[in-house]
């Protein structure tokens, strides 16, 4: 992976990984899905962002960007109907300023790790998955 090599070639690069690293990040978690997830993931689209939007934070009622590290944008599965007329693809943005500022603060995960749990945990809101689905993908406790 791009993020691991440029990492390996040169550990003391000042520059934080970018849109691009992250992006890559997400669909290596994302292709690391078991099926059937990884198929019907594969239809939510992801998106690299900075951090999100004032009006984004202000509808979820959090005061600081850097306390949101991903959003889902759709219907979920289960409350998708086949007479619903699709107002746009559901998408899953990640916030890469937030991303990175939670795993320099943590310290102790792999940014792969961090992306990976993210994107699982705005994938558990697509899927409509219980907390017992979610810990049965993502282990995140374990780290």
């Amino acid at each position: 992976m791009a993020l691991a090599g440029r990492m390996q070639e040169d550990p003391t690069d000042p520059r934080p990984p970018g849109l691009g690293q992250i992006e890559a990040l997400a669909h290596a978690a994302l292709e690391a899905l078991p099926e059937p997830f990884r198929r019907h993931a594969r239809a939510v689209a992801i998106r690299i962002e900075d951090l999100a939007e004032d009006d984004l934070l202000d509808e979820m009622g959090i005061d600081s960007p850097f306390d949101l590290t991903g959003v889902y944008q759709g219907v979920p599965l289960t409350e998708k109907s086949v007479s619903d007329q699709p107002l746009g693809p559901d998408t899953i943005t990640l916030f890469r300023r937030a991303i990175l500022e939670e795993w320099i603060e943590r310290g102790n995960v792999g940014l792969g790790q961090l992306v990976g749990h993210v994107l699982v945990h705005e994938l558990a809101h697509h899927f409509g998955w219980t907390d017992a689905e979610i810990a049965a993908i993502d282990p995140w406790w374990e780290m």
